[in-house]
């Protein structure tokens, strides 16, 4: 069984780029501490200042955890994923794990992700490169309720929610027409769209939904 994670080019990049998340973490933390109280979540729950919000954090990696980046990568190998959405792409630390399963699945296999910040679609163009992987991947800048609203592949497998956290439902709606019967969707941050977790966990929803890690949820779509 082939490995593209855990080999070269991969594995260091991943390393690299995760050693830098965890530097400019230390960054991000001062900034939230500086907002007045409730700011951050008032911001982060906003479905009007999301742009705003976003594009201040522009040089900030915002990434996966690596529990999650491996769990993303598991999730399809096992899946046998081949058609991938990922709503949020950043530098592309997510983006690397689900590329690098497509590849590991053989047989080609597609993984739409999108990103509005354009400085941030070029870092993760040029990660996706050096990783080998920009071939299984298609990149797309703007906001995704455009960009997710057409050209999508037709039984969708696996989807990474991990952009802004109040435009969870609106994602969910836009891809749920095309989720293959046992799609998986992935939601980091979950807790931040109680709105989300609240269509996915409900009885007759038409999902199975748990929680994964303390900060992420892991749906499955049901017939």
């Amino acid at each position: 069984m082939t490995d593209t994670l855990t080999t070269a080019p991969v594995a260091p990049l991943l390393a690299r780029l995760f050693a830098e998340a965890d530097e400019a973490a230390i960054g991000l933390n001062a900034m939230a501490a500086a907002l007045p109280p409730g700011e951050l979540a008032r911001l982060m729950h906003s479905k009007t200042e999301y742009v705003d919000f976003y594009t201040r954090l522009k040089d900030q990696p915002l990434p996966v955890s690596r529990a999650t980046g491996a769990l993303l990568y598991m999730l399809a190998r096992s899946t046998g994923a081949h058609a991938i959405v990922e709503f949020g792409t950043s530098f592309g630390l997510s983006t690397l794990h689900l590329a690098a399963a497509l590849r590991d699945n053989g047989a080609g296999g597609r993984l739409v992700t999108c990103e509005f910040e354009p400085s941030k679609v070029a870092r993760a163009r040029a990660n996706l490169v050096a990783a080998g992987l920009d071939d299984l991947v298609e990149l797309r800048e703007g906001d995704a309720l455009s960009t997710l609203a057409r050209d999508l592949p037709g039984a969708i497998d696996l989807v990474l929610l991990d952009g802004a956290k109040a435009l969870y439902p609106d994602i969910l709606a836009l891809l749920e027409p095309r989720l293959r019967p046992g799609a998986l969707i992935v939601a980091d941050n979950a807790d931040d769209s109680p709105e989300y977790l609240a269509r996915v966990r409900s009885a007759d929803g038409g999902y199975l939904s748990t929680p994964f890690g303390g900060d992420v949820e892991v749906s499955m779509r049901l017939g």
